[in-house]
């Protein structure tokens, strides 16, 4: 039996709202935390902060605060302390000890140019090569079935690397309807549909990074297990990863939370707003003289 679950208030209702400490909030985040803050409140359920700070090289104290800060002006009130990641460190190794154990993970020790490198010789053969949803060329299997002594002198010589899935054996004997999940289709959705999405489109994604001791999808779903989220409400954009969650969640005995998949806020440009397009945050529109009334009616949000 798993230990990855939520020791209280498992029968309440679970929302959550999980910035990264990589910068500030911007309105596109805005609209996700009162979304998640709206639905908690009409189904009687609790809402929750996660900190997803597993990237130690780009998270920083002050962004946590600018978030804090900016939470707490919109209005936003959460019905516990926040869960950092960066407290769950060990919880995120025993769960990669546990896909480990199932012989489900295997150590790249390829750099990221010998990834490109090796997809280019492939394709300048005249060979269609895959991508995955974000556009990323599939892992070429460079150290899938690399010989264990050469593995093991590599990680006892300190050799940094990553721990990638093998995702055709994970996915033995798996059928759609072991791996399928619950959906609410659209905004105004009041009932789920079962759906299912391949996680063979990722191909064999990194699990455990090289410099973090967890990726964000497997950080994310022992989270919502150890909160005891019900459901899970994010962006367009994290909607074909459900399918790799539902993949890690089976092997790790968790069950799956209901999904809603939210429509993205665009700029004035039409593009996705985003943190490393410099898009407005929600501190510069305080300063610029914006009410918090003002960016939720922007949203379609009352107070």
């Amino acid at each position: 039996m798993t230990t990855f679950h939520a020791d209280a208030n498992s029968g309440q209702p679970g929302f959550r709202f999980a910035p990264s400490p990589t910068g500030t909030l911007h309105i596109g985040h805005a609209y996700s935390a009162l979304l998640n803050q709206k639905l908690a409140r009409e189904s009687g359920g609790r809402l929750l902060l996660r900190i997803e700070d597993t990237d130690t090289t780009r998270c920083r104290p002050e962004f946590e605060q600018a978030i804090l800060e900016d939470l707490d002006w919109l209005g936003i009130r959460f019905d516990a302390p926040p869960l950092r990641q960066s407290d769950h460190f060990p919880t995120y190794a025993k769960a990669a000890d546990m896909l480990r154990g199932k012989g489900l993970l295997y150590p790249c020790f390829a750099s990221r140019s010998q990834i490109n490198e090796a997809v280019s010789g492939i394709e300048a053969s005249g060979r269609e090569w895959p991508r995955d949803p974000d556009g990323s060329p599939h892992y070429p299997g460079i150290w899938r079935g690399a010989a264990k002594e050469e593995v093991e002198r590599r990680i006892a010589a300190g050799e940094p690397h990553a721990w990638r899935i093998d995702m055709a054996r994970a996915m033995q004997g798996l059928s759609e309807s072991r791996l399928a999940f619950e959906e609410y289709p659209d905004e105004t959705a009041t009932q789920t549909v079962t759906r299912f999405r391949d996680p063979s489109v990722w191909g064999d994604f990194i699990i455990v990074r090289k410099d973090s001791p967890a990726s964000f999808h497997l950080a994310g779903v022992i989270d919502e297990a150890l909160q005891g989220i019900t459901d899970v409400v994010r962006g367009q954009d994290l909607a074909q990863a459900t399918g790799l969650h539902r993949v890690l969640q089976h092997h790790l005995g968790l069950k799956p939370p209901r999904y809603h998949h939210h429509g993205l806020i665009a700029g004035e440009d039409g593009e996705k707003l985003s943190k490393s397009r410099g898009s407005l945050g929600l501190s510069a529109l305080r300063e610029a003289g914006h009410t918090a009334r003002d960016i939720k009616a922007r949203l379609g949000f009352s107070d």
